[in-house]
């Protein structure tokens, strides 16, 4: 499950990530002990010294959801998801078959190393099978599963388990990674299916209950309260999440969350953790937004999404006043790419798009959804406030880009140092005038301790330890020179920041 302390995973939450419950517990306990209290009287004794029984004070009715109906209404549609796939390792290193071979080989390294050499000594690459588990749930009696698209992800062959032991190699219908949402097919009928209900209607506080496989423990139940609804999440102001307490760890992912009527309502998708493991925080997505996507992929075996080609930030107050705006509210534009619809139709920075169709925008994510979920090719009417006054604007939507990004490209160099990895390349000339400066190299891959401190293909890499960079072989002095750590200056978008890297001694 996907985690997002350090996105260490609201992993792919399969990657996943939590918070703390001492205070509540605490107040539990608090509250259990005074009700023992309460219910403590003293004994009275009759004439003959004999103590008699004194009946127990009544007790007020505490009658909750009825989580056991739900699960034994529903477990038997809950599914294991095993994603059964493989990994290439390259190692990096000197030969491990002649002299320079390390006399302290106290652990038997240059042994294992040996084990992936050639027979002319070279290293070589091995690929390693790879198993992931997930959760998934039945949503038609012909075998039709939801899931999470993390879960799927890469899989050379996904197994799907039933409750009654039953496995199926499922065909994936399709994947959207933008929504984190899969459609499986697998070859039954007469399933159980789950009934989906409408989480326009759920409340902050009401009760619900998450059934899935963490740590491949199939079928366990845990529940929990609605924490929040319409949660962004780091990086996805696609899908508004909802956010609960339900205990949820790896292997939840892809697992229905119902609530308390048997309804299921979201599918859990991702944690907040700074372990790894649950801590308080995990995000489910709402079920309307997966059948939607799911509609597409059964039908396209795609989803498609829509973009207007605009990025924007929230309205404050002081940026409300700025712009002679009545209250804080809207979507404000930062920026318009060049030859998108944004731009076709006039729209500039510092427009603040007030309403989408009709609908009030409130945060700047309101704008995103509404956008993400219209029809490419369709009509958007925004009211738009510009120079203290609104107006109105039609602008045709463009399809969102949902191709892979491009292989590594030939004049790719790699730069290494201990467990850090970085593929890098020059700028071209047009890279460089989109983003603004005048040198730096392009991350293509980052790997190792490198991936891990958070740099991502498509950064910028600006300076080593402060040391500017134009060329591959200066990141290399750069990095020859550090000592024991490396602070890399990266540029992501329109942000900059420094990326702390340990390289060992």
């Amino acid at each position: 499950m996907p985690d997002h302390s350090q996105h260490d995973s609201v992993a792919p939450a399969a990657g996943a990530l939590p918070r703390q419950l001492g205070h509540r517990a605490r107040a539990l306990a608090c509250a259990t002990i005074a009700a023992c209290a309460l219910t403590v009287s003293a004994p009275s004794f009759s004439a003959a010294g004999f103590a008699e029984a004194t009946p127990a004070p009544a007790r007020a009715s505490t009658a909750g959801p009825d989580f056991a109906a739900v699960v034994q209404r529903n477990g038997a549609a809950v599914v294991n998801v095993s994603n059964n796939s493989s990994v290439k390792l390259t190692l990096d290193a000197p030969s491990a078959s002649g002299a320079d071979a390390s006399a302290d080989d106290a652990g038997g390294v240059t042994a294992l190393l040996r084990s992936f050499g050639g027979p002319d000594g070279k290293l070589k690459s091995r690929e390693f099978p790879v198993h992931a588990e997930g959760s998934g749930f039945i949503i038609s009696a012909d075998g039709r599963i939801l899931t999470n698209a993390h879960v799927v992800q890469g899989a050379k062959e996904v197994i799907v388990k039933l409750t009654d032991r039953r496995e199926f190699v499922a065909k994936v219908l399709g994947s959207d990674t933008v929504t984190d949402i899969a459609l499986l097919q697998i070859d039954a009928h007469d399933l159980p299916t789950v009934q989906v209900g409408q989480p326009s209607q759920l409340r902050v506080g009401e009760w619900v209950l998450a059934i899935g496989s963490p740590f491949g423990f199939e079928n366990s139940v845990t529940v929990g309260v609605v924490s929040a609804t319409g949660r962004s999440l780091p990086g996805d102001t696609l899908v508004p999440f909802i956010q609960t307490d339900a205990a949820v760890n790896p292997g939840n992912s892809g697992g229905p969350l119902f609530n308390a009527g048997g309804e299921v309502i979201g599918i859990n998708s991702q944690i907040y953790s700074r372990t790894g493991a649950f801590q308080g925080l995990s995000f489910a997505i709402p079920i309307d937004v997966a059948m939607r996507v799911a509609d597409d992929l059964a039908s396209h075996g795609r989803a498609a999404h829509a973009a207007l080609g605009i990025g924007v930030q929230e309205v404050d107050q002081t940026l409300a006043e700025s712009f002679k705006l009545d209250k804080a509210r809207g979507a404000l534009i930062t920026n318009v790419n060049a030859g998108s619809p944004a731009a076709r139709v006039g729209l500039h920075p510092g427009d603040v798009v007030l309403a989408a169709d009709g609908e009030p925008v409130v945060t700047s994510n309101d704008l995103a959804r509404h956008i993400g979920f219209a029809d490419p090719g369709g009509l958007l009417k925004l009211q738009v406030w510009r120079n203290g006054r609104a107006a109105d604007v039609r602008v045709q939507l463009a399809v969102a880009d949902a191709t892979p990004p491009p292989a590594p490209r030939r004049d790719a160099e790699r730069l290494s140092r201990g467990a850090m990895s970085l593929t890098l390349r020059p700028l071209t000339d047009a890279e460089l005038g989109a983003a603004g400066i005048g040198l730096g190299l392009m991350v293509e891959q980052a790997t190792g301790s490198s991936a891990l401190a958070g740099v991502q293909p498509g950064d910028i890499l600006l300076a080593i330890n402060n040391e500017p960079l134009a060329s591959v072989a200066q990141a290399r002095v750069a990095l020859a020179h550090a000592d024991r750590a490396a602070a890399l200056l990266i540029q992501r978008a329109d942000a900059r920041l420094f990326v702390p890297i340990r390289l060992g001694s």
